[in-house]
């Protein structure tokens, strides 16, 4: 198993380039016309920010939480999907 300082050594650049890609499009998203006030998929992304700035073990699960829907039983039915038989 690798330690926390290899990962972070084959990591770190990807990360960084990740974090820079984020922020790039937060930035063109503010300089860019009209009004986004009151976007839920804002909110959701503020929330995935800060999940991420905690320090906790579970930040991926709790994204994934963040971004999933509750599981319905009718999913089939409400998307039109055929069921086998």
């Amino acid at each position: 198993m690798k330690s926390s300082k290899e990962i972070l050594d084959s990591e770190f650049l990807d990360l960084r380039s990740k974090l820079l890609d984020l922020a790039a499009s937060l930035d063109r998203i503010d300089r860019a016309e009209g009004s986004i006030a009151g976007d839920e998929r804002m909110q959701l992304l503020a929330a995935g920010i800060a999940i991420i700035a905690k320090d906790d073990p579970d930040r991926a699960h709790q994204i994934q939480h963040l971004f999933s829907r509750e599981f319905d039983p009718q999913w089939k039915q409400k998307f039109n999907m055929p069921t086998r038989n």
